[in-house]
């Protein structure tokens, strides 16, 4: 399984030979000015909700990859709108695919799409694939519903949000981890704005100090899970 990081809340997994990108926001994150778009290819596109960090580049790259978008039913209406066709709309639950199964989960944060319209709510995503069990909490502030998916899952990894204001900080994000029975975690959605700006040093340390893993990748980065 590989991970490449494109800043803010967007990476491309890689896993049983399929290719998924969630969230894409890069031509508009100057941290990010180095990534080439027109090199990215995907099989999934998956979304977790539509703010402007996350849904950015969406359109643009949807039409370029040719792939599936995976989303909350409104974010699916309004790419049919933007001329987008290849969506499969979502709600909470699960759903199997060809890949294996992905389920949305809850995301405790707002949702809007760039032109003002409605967004539904925001989610996260477990996804099942080749033998790999992978959570992603999308923007979320910390909540009870994550207690569930040690119930359910046996994660390999999580994909956490740790920049605070909006979602979850680190000292957040290490309590979710023991809700969700997951040490080995990848932060994202931190350090694109000033009020999500994080000491990295510090966050590496408070995981270290609890037995836990947390990546930070460098933007452009490709790592090996």
């Amino acid at each position: 399984m590989k991970f490449s990081y494109y800043g803010q809340s967007c990476f491309l997994l890689e896993l049983g030979g399929k290719k998924f990108l969630f969230d894409p926001f890069i031509t508009p994150n100057p941290l990010a000015s180095a990534i080439d778009t027109k090199s990215i290819t995907a099989d999934y596109i998956l979304v977790s909700h539509g703010h402007g960090d996350h849904v950015a580049d969406l359109v643009d790259l949807a039409k370029q990859t040719g792939a599936l978008v995976i989303t909350m039913v409104e974010i699916a209406n309004w790419l049919q709108s933007q001329g987008v066709s290849n969506v499969h709309p979502m709600n909470f639950g699960k759903t199997k695919f060809e890949f294996g199964n992905l389920r949305m989960v809850w995301a405790t944060h707002s949702s809007g799409l760039p032109d003002g319209s409605y967004g539904g709510n925001p989610a996260g995503f477990v996804l099942e694939s080749a033998g790999k069990t992978v959570y992603f909490a999308g923007d979320t502030a910390l909540n009870m519903d994550m207690k569930l998916l040690a119930d359910l899952y046996n994660l390999d990894y999580a994909i956490l949000p740790i920049g605070g204001n909006f979602t979850m900080d680190v000292d957040d994000a290490l309590v979710a981890t023991k809700y969700i029975e997951c040490d080995k975690v990848i932060g994202v959605h931190y350090d694109t704005f000033d009020l999500i700006k994080i000491d990295k040093e510090d966050a590496l340390a408070k995981f270290k100090r609890e037995g836990k893993i947390l990546l930070l990748p460098a933007i452009g980065e490709t790592i090996e899970l």
